[in-house]
């Protein structure tokens, strides 16, 4: 009885998922190859239901709110940390290539790398430039957003309808109480869907361990290490400083948040636990319209782990190509970065696209020196996705603090006791369950 019910905890399932996929792709690595569709087809049965949970989950979040005035001071909090670890993030990633030099002794020259690595991202990092990334904000048509499965063009959408909304007060209940309504058989379809998280993580665990190898050496070594030293101190220093001031423990927060964890490792994405995180943040005591303001706004501003990975992996390419950089070049280059992080999305690859964006503006380090590592990327996204969804969490706790919208005896109470699932997601989970 006791095995059935540790086997019953997604986190449980997922690990079993996550080490059955690695044994795979270690002993057969051909059919781990061929096991990448298991990983594809999860995130992209979740992803469709991105569009119209956020949209949803903004418009109550902003008619929740008693003032309407509230919603202008906690975006510009929001986006004011954003850029703040933002940075921090930049500068870690700075530090670590600096402290361990990964690229120093390859000697490559720029002239031998194969362009044609990097050719195939350079169409979409041309449309990473700050005036498209501006551009990009506005849908084509109303439906088109949820169509396209864009976030920031949602987001836009959905702060109109709630200001609309709050502004028709009475008569704008009837179709308020459809949005609201439906949002909610949409956090249960997901609950569904969340059953078939172990077989994901399995299918994307054994393609990457069967496809590039369970280990790497030398240079390519060195610079996984830096980068997941970096995002370690990140976490852990620059989050739990955060945490600290804020008067939580960031400890009790990642195991409250372990199930989400472990789906975003093992998936190299942040988007399939949206809902969930949404979910578990009012549960830990933070307003809804905090919570449906805060964390959809950061899948597209707070990308902190994709902040670390520009500045290593644009120095490491410089030391490995023998390029030495001036400190108003590497400030320069910061400042790019700023910008590029930012009109990345949190799914898998993308990451190395704003790294391209960000080389194609700065002439000092060559394009094609993405060629060094494309083969380590993957090995790098999981990283890049847990360190933002981490983040995340962190950010929206804050923010509600500093709004006067958390909580506080919720938040300490859940964070002790941990995470157990409601009995309206205990039914949920149970009828997803097929009965013979």
């Amino acid at each position: 009885m006791k095995i059935k019910t540790i086997l019953g905890h997604l986190y449980v399932q997922v690990l079993i998922g996550v080490a059955l996929g690695v044994l795979v792709g270690a002993l057969w690595p051909d059919l781990g190859t061929n096991l990448k569709p298991l990983g594809d087809a999860f995130v992209k049965l979740v992803r469709f239901m991105i569009a119209p949970i956020v949209f949803g989950t903004i418009v109550s979040g902003i008619t929740s709110m008693s003032d309407a005035k509230r919603v202008g001071p906690t975006l510009l909090r929001s986006l004011g940390l954003f850029y703040v670890l933002t940075a921090l993030a930049l500068a870690l990633g700075l530090a670590s290539v600096l402290l361990l030099h990964p690229g120093t002794g390859m000697h490559v020259d720029p002239a031998h790398l194969d362009p044609s690595v990097s050719a195939k991202y350079s169409s979409e990092a041309q449309h990473n430039t700050p005036a498209d990334f501006l551009l990009g904000l506005i849908p084509t048509t109303f439906v088109g957003a949820f169509a396209d499965g864009e976030i920031l063009p949602v987001l836009l959408i959905a702060t109109l309808c709630g200001f609309a909304f709050t502004k028709l007060g009475g008569a704008g209940k009837p179709a308020l109480d459809v949005i609201t309504s439906f949002n909610r058989v949409l956090f249960v379809v997901f609950g569904f869907l969340m059953k078939v998280a172990p077989v994901g993580a399995f299918g994307a665990m054994a393609f990457t361990v069967g496809k590039y190898g369970a280990h790497s050496i030398g240079n390519l070594g060195m610079l996984i290490l830096a980068f997941y030293a970096a995002c370690l101190v990140f976490v852990l220093v620059g989050l739990g400083t955060v945490a600290r001031i804020t008067g939580f423990s960031l400890l009790q927060v990642l195991k409250y948040f372990r199930d989400e964890i472990l789906i975003v490792l093992a998936t190299s994405s942040s988007e399939p636990v949206l809902p969930r995180l949404l979910s578990k943040l009012e549960r830990l005591g933070c307003d809804r319209g905090v919570v449906g303001l805060v964390v959809p706004t950061g899948y597209s501003f707070n990308l902190t782990g994709t902040a670390v990975y520009l500045t290593l992996s644009s120095l490491f390419i410089a030391q490995a190509c023998d390029i030495h950089l001036g400190w108003t070049q590497i400030l320069l280059m910061l400042g790019m970065m700023l910008l590029t992080s930012k009109g990345a999305a949190g799914v898998t690859g993308s990451g190395f696209v704003a790294l391209v964006a960000t080389l194609t503006v700065m002439p000092n380090v060559p394009v094609a020196g993405v060629a060094l590592i494309v083969g380590i990327d993957r090995f790098m996204s999981e990283a890049r996705a847990l360190t933002s969804t981490i983040c995340n969490i962190v950010c929206c706790i804050a923010v509600a603090r500093w709004q006067g919208a958390l909580d506080t005896q919720t938040l300490q109470a859940e964070l002790s006791s941990g995470f157990t699932p409601s009995p309206a997601e205990k039914r949920a989970l149970a009828a997803a369950v097929p009965t013979h």
